[in-house]
């Protein structure tokens, strides 16, 4: 559960003390974004993927009208200090963002745990982010070699392969998650998926089933679940830990 998503009524550029840090949201309690932590998540604005399913919309474009400055955030933190366990960095794609590093290097000062949400659209930027988080959250699509057909982009799935290995050779606690949508990943598709996923060595892997909740498009809302518990439990030994979040 998330609460407390706010957006600054000022416009302007959220800047740290090195670059350019921009931020489209807050919710200032979660207890889902973090596992078995109380978190704040940040949500960066900017990303160039363009999933149908996005529940985020308004923060694909790399300014938003109303953004919230980062002293803001760490006015908040400070009070809450004692009372959340952790800072997740969402987005969007925060990874992309210039002043993530040193905001994660803040935050980490200020006695929270670090978390970060990604796609692994940039397996470089991640690669220098992973050693300044405490645990990683990233969104699988599809199959490696159809990722186009839900994120917009060619060679999207080469870039999310090379961010789960970067993620798994890291040591770092994490999950990989899949969103499910009926008409953009179908059953043998999401098999397919599951059985990659467990020969490259993941263990902890969620579905997620699509929320109509802020999804922009109106052809994509209305959609049935095939998540049988049939379906599930032929999934559910390829890893050591398996879990479905109802919409």
């Amino acid at each position: 559960m998330s609460v407390g998503f706010l957006r600054s009524k000022r416009r302007g550029l959220a800047t740290d003390a090195t670059g350019a840090l921009r931020i489209g949201g807050l919710a200032a309690l979660s207890t889902t974004d973090y596992p078995g932590q109380l978190s704040a998540v940040v949500f960066c604005q900017g990303c160039p993927w363009r999933c149908g399913y996005c529940h985020n919309p308004h923060l694909l474009a790399r300014r938003g009208c109303d953004e919230i400055a980062w002293k803001d955030i760490l006015a908040l933190l400070q009070r809450r200090r004692g009372l959340l366990d952790a800072v997740v960095f969402s987005g969007g794609e925060p990874t992309l963002q210039a002043g993530i590093a040193d905001a994660m290097r803040e935050i980490k000062k200020m006695g929270f745990r670090v978390g970060l949400h990604t796609a692994g659209i940039a397996p470089r930027r991640l690669a220098s982010l992973l050693p300044l988080s405490d645990w990683v959250a990233m969104d699988i699509k599809a199959p490696f070699d159809a990722y186009a057909a839900t994120t917009g982009r060619n060679a999207s799935g080469e870039s999310a392969l090379e961010s789960l290995r970067l993620i798994l050779a890291s040591g770092i606690d994490h999950e990989f998650r899949t969103t499910v949508h009926a008409s953009l990943l179908a059953p043998d598709a999401l098999a397919r998926l599951a059985h990659a996923l467990s020969e490259l060595g993941v263990r902890h892997y969620v579905l997620q089933e699509f929320r109509a909740q802020g999804c922009a498009s109106t052809a994509l809302r209305d959609t049935a679940s095939y998540l049988t518990e049939r379906f599930l439990n032929s999934m559910a030994p390829l890893f050591s830990s398996f879990s479905v979040r109802r919409a």
